[in-house]
């Protein structure tokens, strides 16, 4: 419900400067389709191998969890899609269009991370807790520059919400590492389970997503060259670099 407003009230702010939703990359269905998937799969990709990786290093399997049903599935995927398209709309929508109109992509999307890991002190309510709130802040603010940069250098919102929903469908619903509870798969053996050493911690926690970030940046940086300087105004075809 949030998302359908923020998707109406951007339409409509959109509207008074005569511009439409294509300026957030509501056009090129099938391309923006490609975008979306290719996000899902790389974001995906990574949160299973951590996951994976992670019990076979410490010695437990991942089983289907036996309460799981049809009205569960489709809640969970409710609730992810929703809480995504709120954040990517809020923090890589209209406002992060307008930022880089005026201060240019790498301004305004240092800005969109800095917010967006700030953000994550309220939604993670872990303020007073000073290493976390660094890690957290770093970690998140990395994810966020990542979809910053994916929006700026794709003039669209489709591949950061790919990126985003691909991961925390992954830890969410699948793993069920989240707010939801036991989800689609659930730790099994876990009272036997060898605990991991610090180095395997800081690897499958903190080097494996800061590798998702770094290989998206790398394609972003193949794929979507950086345009030169705009003449006049920028619009959504025009995102200069600053």
């Amino acid at each position: 419900m949030i998302a359908l407003i923020l998707i109406a009230l951007s339409w409509l702010l959109l509207r008074l400067e005569r511009r439409s939703l294509t300026e957030l990359g509501f056009n090129q269905p099938r391309s923006r389709a490609m975008e979306l998937l290719l996000g899902l799969f790389i974001a995906g990709l990574f949160a299973s191998s951590q996951f994976l990786a992670t019990a076979w290093l410490s010695g437990f399997d991942w089983i289907i969890n036996p309460q799981m049903d049809l009205s569960l599935l489709v809640e969970s995927l409710r609730w992810n899609i929703n809480s995504v398209l709120y954040e990517e709309l809020l923090f890589r929508g209209y406002l992060l269009y307008k930022a880089i109109e005026y201060l240019g992509a790498r301004k305004a999307c240092m800005l969109s991370s800095v917010a967006f890991g700030i953000y994550h002190w309220f939604s993670f309510e872990i303020f007073g807790q000073w290493t976390t709130m660094l890690v957290v802040f770093l970690m998140t603010g990395a994810f966020g520059w990542m979809l910053a940069q994916a929006f700026a250098k794709t003039r669209s919102v489709f591949l950061p919400v790919g990126l985003h929903l691909g991961w925390n469908l992954v830890t969410i619903l699948v793993f069920s590492n989240g707010p939801l509870g036991d989800q689609l798969l659930i730790a099994a053996g876990l009272d036997s389970a060898r605990i991991l050493s610090e180095a395997e911690s800081v690897l499958l926690s903190l080097v494996l997503p800061l590798l998702l970030v770094a290989c998206v940046l790398w394609l972003l940086a193949r794929g979507y060259p950086l345009p030169g300087p705009a003449k006049g105004r920028t619009t959504g075809a025009q995102l200069p670099i600053h």
